[in-house]
């Protein structure tokens, strides 16, 4: 059992910048692949970005690409999302999201544990 606990959210202009992080319970972090996703009013769940265990390889969203970066660091049983250049269209409830395995993943349904989502707005 994996429980995330997502932070960092918050009010940003556009063309602003915020961290997020997610800290993992457990002993076995790092062996989980992590996921970013988002939901917006009205929309469906997105894939943001996701990366390995071992954090060696990474996969964004064309939307987000060269704008966002996804790390980790597995002795703190952490991952981030690095969001710059930040748009009004980013503005969304951002979920981190953790899944047994080394298959990339990029849809919902492929991942396990969730955390309880933080707020991101992007004021124009």
């Amino acid at each position: 059992q994996v429980q995330l606990i997502e932070s960092g959210g918050g009010l940003v202009q556009a063309g602003g910048s915020l961290r997020l992080s997610c800290a993992a319970s457990g002993r076995t972090f790092g062996s989980y692949r992590m996921g970013w996703f988002r939901q917006a009013p009205g929309k469906e769940r997105e894939f943001v970005a996701t990366i390995s265990g071992s954090g060696g390889s990474t996969y964004y969203a064309d939307s987000v690409k060269g704008r966002f970066t996804i790390s980790r660091d597995n002795a703190k049983n952490t991952v981030y999302l690095q969001m710059n250049s930040l748009k009004p269209e980013d503005t969304a409830v951002y979920y981190c999201a953790a899944r047994a395995g080394f298959v990339v993943a990029t849809s919902q349904q492929q991942y396990n544990y969730w955390g309880q989502g933080t707020q991101v707005t992007v004021s124009s």
